[in-house]
């Protein structure tokens, strides 16, 4: 049967519990024990796949899919745990699925109520994905922080899973906010008190308490946690500020939460650091040898979280070229406003995102233009892709106007199109090109070269695509598309001839891109971006 670890968080939100919960898999995977991550989302939505960036971030797809929160990028980033849509359990789902059952009878006539219904399907929904997945420890982050009204059903799920579990099979860590008062020159204990109070009104005791700090935890601060707390001292786990989020599994680890956890789960494993990790991450990232400035053009660039998995894959593909990396976050309203050099002039590769929308448009295709022009390496990822084949069709094909439909319904060119089957498609939530796609590669491109092979797959999400009307025409001016879905036709890579690298895809490669192991794009954008010169 697996063993559970709960993960809570208490004082204020973005504590960082899905850093925690990755880096408690990365320990015990190196302890030799196949982990899988769940993220419990309390917001009414079923997924965020119809959410603002502004209000959730980035929006992270499964191979399945699924649209899902971003901190099961991090889960999979740090552990090789495969996530399904099932990794994800919201309010909505839960109340989806259980409202659908009382229509259907399946209730027999009973009043559906909060407990048990809905806490029994949140449990349901857990023990499902460990049944199905067969792992040895699943760890489940419940989102949001505790006190919320939105949280309790989700907390008083775990509550009796733990009664149901029983000693040795489920765990609970709390994350909690130890703040420093700089007049006051100390830390303070008391939201963590009362936070952990809160929890254990809940009916759960915490079995470890990591606390948040930006100043090193004295033994007076651990003691008086400890006591107040009623959790053992070497269970009061201090998780201090941190430049890089990949130190934080051998902080973990030097503190002892490994060895605590497998003592409290009752798991007999030999000790093992993480030495690969250390060597192949954490020395590279401290101790680069070269530096590279890329430029990252969005619409999103105030909010940190909406690019996240870009600015992580940026990161690897840093990391295995031995490479410090500085991201320019450049917002393409301002492009449009200003122009285009004052903002790329001293950068050595220039990379546009996904997005949905017209505003910031034309900020990106100047951008395109000027990483065309001037030979400075370019990933276009998604409409990224789109903003690059719209910018050669106005400016190298003469298609004057040329835009995608998105934008201009009438437009003379329509260079990017409406997905044929999303034509008739009326509802929003989880209705787009979604998930894991094949795609074959042309042997003589810059694709095939990254990737090694000729078939690969990637995770999509998006309505609209190339439109292969205008392929020819493409071509004839300098450009290989040298990936194409086999079954569709669906144009996947556009490369630019006579460019240092110039690649655009449709898909999203930031979703499969480790810090110990980058993504093959990426890794060779950033290696094309050390070669040019500043300009």
């Amino acid at each position: 049967m697996s063993k559970y670890i709960f993960i809570t968080g208490g004082v204020v939100s973005s504590l960082g519990k899905g850093i925690t919960a990755s880096s408690i898999g990365k320990l015990l995977e190196a302890k030799g024990l196949k982990v899988t991550l769940i993220k419990c989302d309390p917001y009414i939505n079923v997924d965020p796949g119809t959410m603002n960036p502004y209000q959730h971030g980035e929006v992270y797809v499964t191979d399945d899919g699924a649209e899902t929160d971003l901190d099961l990028g991090h889960y999979e980033r740090f552990t090789h745990a495969k996530l399904t849509k099932d990794n994800n359990i919201t309010t909505g789902k839960i109340y989806y699925s259980v409202i659908s059952k009382e229509r259907r009878g399946d209730y027999l006539g009973k009043t559906v109520q909060i407990i048990p219904h809905i806490t029994n399907e949140i449990k349901n929904s857990i023990k499902k994905v460990a049944f199905a997945q067969r792992v040895d420890v699943v760890i489940v982050e419940i989102g949001g922080t505790v006190g919320d009204i939105e949280g309790l059903p989700f907390l008083e799920a775990i509550r009796q899973l733990r009664l149901e579990m029983g000693k040795d099979y489920a765990i609970n860590i709390h994350v909690t906010l130890v703040p420093f008062i700089k007049s006051a020159g100390e830390i303070k204990t008391k939201p963590t008190q009362h936070s952990v109070g809160t929890l254990r009104n809940i009916g759960i005791i915490p079995d470890a308490i990591i606390c948040r700090t930006e100043k090193i935890l004295t033994k007076e601060a651990k003691d008086k946690i400890g006591l107040f707390c009623n959790v053992d001292r070497e269970a009061v786990i201090p998780a201090i500020d941190v430049k890089s989020i990949y130190e934080v599994p051998l902080n973990l680890q030097k503190e002892g939460l490994d060895r605590l956890i497998l003592r409290l789960l009752n798991i007999k494993r030999e000790d093992k650091d993480l030495v690969d990790w250390q060597n192949r991450v954490l020395k590279r990232i401290k101790h680069p040898l070269k530096e590279v400035q890329i430029a990252v053009v969005g619409k999103y660039i105030t909010l940190q979280d909406a690019y996240k998995s870009i600015y992580e894959a940026l990161v690897h593909g840093a990391i295995d070229n031995n490479a410090r990396l500085v991201i320019k976050k450049v917002d393409s309203e301002d492009i449009e406003k200003n122009g285009v050099s004052k903002y790329l002039k001293d950068i050595q590769g220039v990379l546009i995102p996904g997005g949905f929308g017209l505003r910031g448009i034309e900020g990106k295709v100047r951008a395109c233009e000027f990483a065309r022009r001037n030979q400075v390496p370019f990933l276009g990822i998604c409409l990224g892709m789109q903003t690059a084949a719209i910018e050669f069709a106005r400016n190298v094909c003469g298609l004057k106007g040329a835009n995608s439909t998105e934008f201009n319904k009438n437009t003379k060119h329509p260079v990017i199109g409406l997905l044929e089957e999303q034509k008739e498609v009326k509802l929003k939530g989880a209705t787009m090109r979604l998930g894991a796609y094949e795609c074959r590669l042309r042997k003589d491109s810059k694709a095939y070269q990254a990737y090694k092979k000729e078939k690969i797959s990637e995770r999509h999400r998006h309505r609209y695509e190339f439109n292969n009307d205008y392929r020819r025409e493409f071509e004839k001016k300098g450009i290989e598309f040298s990936g194409i879905n086999p079954q569709t036709g669906l144009v996947e890579i556009l490369e630019l001839k006579n460019h240092p690298w110039f690649l655009a895809c449709q898909f999203h490669p930031e979703f499969k891109s480790k810090p110990d192991s980058a993504h093959p794009l990426f890794a060779s954008f950033i290696k094309a971006s050390l070669a040019c010169p500043k300009k």
